[in-house]
């Protein structure tokens, strides 16, 4: 990944593999604080607070968790999703379902996770393809330049 890249609402498409590959340094944040992942929902955990779940690409399970309440007031964060838009975003995750998920890269425990943002779930299964070559094509163009 591109050191130093960061810009507020762009996420980086990644696949499991890359993202758990990224070695966690307690003083230095990962180099991309935002990410975009398609997978399967494979264990899901349901508290009161939070949904937590898992994601697996085929290259490996990231944990995700979505909170149920907003993390800042309504006049600190614009942008963030509703109480209301959030408890739908959680309807939505199932096991066995194909979810693509945004948010930012956060650690939880020395384990890196993804605090989700947004999530949609895909009905077309060639987009995990889709995905999956979108992330291998900006690799090469964006943070591995030949």
């Amino acid at each position: 990944m591109a050191t130093g890249w960061r810009c507020r609402m762009t996420h980086a498409k990644v696949v499991a593999a890359e993202l758990l590959s990224v070695t966690v340094y307690p003083t230095s944040p990962p180099s991309f604080s935002r990410a975009e992942m398609l997978g399967i929902v494979v264990s899901l955990e349901s508290k009161p607070k939070f949904l937590k779940f898992l994601l697996d690409d085929g290259t490996g399970c990231v944990p995700c968790i979505l909170w149920l309440h907003p993390l800042l007031p309504p006049s600190e964060s614009d942008h963030d999703p509703t109480p209301e838009l959030l408890r739908h975003q959680a309807r939505t995750v199932r096991l066995g379902e194909q979810l693509r998920v945004r948010g930012r890269i956060t650690v939880y425990r020395g384990q890196l996770q993804i605090t989700v943002r947004d999530v949609f779930v895909e009905k077309d299964p060639n987009m995990e393809t889709f995905h999956r070559l979108d992330c291998v094509r900006i690799a090469k163009r964006c943070y591995h330049p030949s």
